[in-house]
């Protein structure tokens, strides 16, 4: 029997609830392994992606204020390998330790993964992607206007403002073989964390760029490069909906790509929310036939493997 390969994305609610300290977000991990462990099985390969915009913009901030010629503030780029490597550090220990207390014989490990994008990409002409955390509109304003417009900050989804980057789109993953490779040999694999590290490469050269690819994007580019049967989305919320906050609002359950392409032409979804979690899964269940993406929440995970629970899609 084929083993189902999964690429699971974590959105940021699964690391931080509120508190930034390292002691609360480890907390929030070890839950979050807890529903990561009752996934996996002896059919299931597993391979685990997650965001770090709120770890890498307060990252970005203690640069700054540490910024000096003895300790220079290191680029954008160099900050997401950082918080690649501390928020996988932090999830392997709880993933470890959730499987040996049910009796599982497996280990996590984390790759830091870089993520090739084009220097011509649109995206850094218009930065969309949030980072950081949120701000009231004249605290956003007063940043903007201290900076000499150096900084950008935008509404996010009516939750408060947040700055915004270039966010590329990812074109591949320098380390996709290693990474099918750790996790058909049994492995759990922690990789594109944050989106990656963007790089752009030519004959000659790496080089990182200042960037934050969104994770639900890279988190499909890896899926379809390890050839994975499914894609899941872990987010805040159970199901998609449309009419989102209205009296009218109707969760999704089962749907095809071409309808929500539809909804995405009402502008049914929000740009820095439920938006790219969306386009990523039309992306996915479009790149082979039988492919089908999960969006739900942590705690629907289990059942959403089973097709009991999400927003399920898939191409018509």
């Amino acid at each position: 029997m084929k083993k189902r390969k999964i690429v699971v994305a974590l959105g940021g609610n699964a690391i931080q609830t509120g508190d930034p300290s390292a002691e609360a977000q480890q907390r929030a991990l070890k839950e979050t392994a807890a529903y990561l462990a009752d996934m996996i099985d002896s059919g299931t390969e597993l391979i685990i992606t997650h965001g770090n915009g709120p770890q890498v913009g307060n990252l970005m901030i203690q640069q700054k204020e540490a910024d000096s010629p003895k300790t220079p503030a290191m680029p954008l780029e160099t900050c997401v390998s950082m918080t690649q490597g501390m928020i996988g550090y932090w999830m392997q220990n709880a993933i470890d330790e959730a499987l040996q207390a049910k009796g599982k014989d497996k280990h996590a490990a984390t790759i830091i993964t870089r993520v090739a994008v084009r220097s011509d990409d649109e995206a850094f002409r218009n930065p969309t992607k949030p980072i950081g955390p949120f701000y009231s509109e004249q605290e956003a304003k007063e940043l903007m206007n201290s900076q000499n417009g150096d900084i950008v900050f935008k509404e996010d989804a009516g939750r408060g403002w947040r700055r915004v980057v270039p966010s590329p789109t990812p074109v591949s993953i320098l380390e996709h073989d290693v990474i099918n490779d750790l996790v058909e040999k049994g492995h759990i694999v922690i990789a594109a964390g944050g989106g990656g590290v963007p790089i752009v490469e030519d004959t000659q050269s790496i080089c990182g760029i200042d960037a934050v690819i969104d994770k639900d994007f890279a988190a499909c580019k890896l899926a379809e490069l390890v050839q994975a049967t499914e894609l899941i989305i872990l987010t805040g919320v159970d199901n998609v909906a449309i009419d989102y906050l209205k009296p009218t609002e109707r969760a999704l359950k089962h749907v095809t790509t071409q309808e929500l392409k539809t909804y995405i032409k009402e502008n049914q979804f929000a740009e820095g929310s439920m938006l790219p979690k969306v386009k990523a899964a039309i992306q996915f269940a479009e790149a082979n036939k039988g492919n089908k993406a999960v969006i739900t929440s942590l705690q629907l995970a289990k059942e959403a493997l089973e097709g009991k629970a999400g927003t399920i899609v898939e191409q018509a």
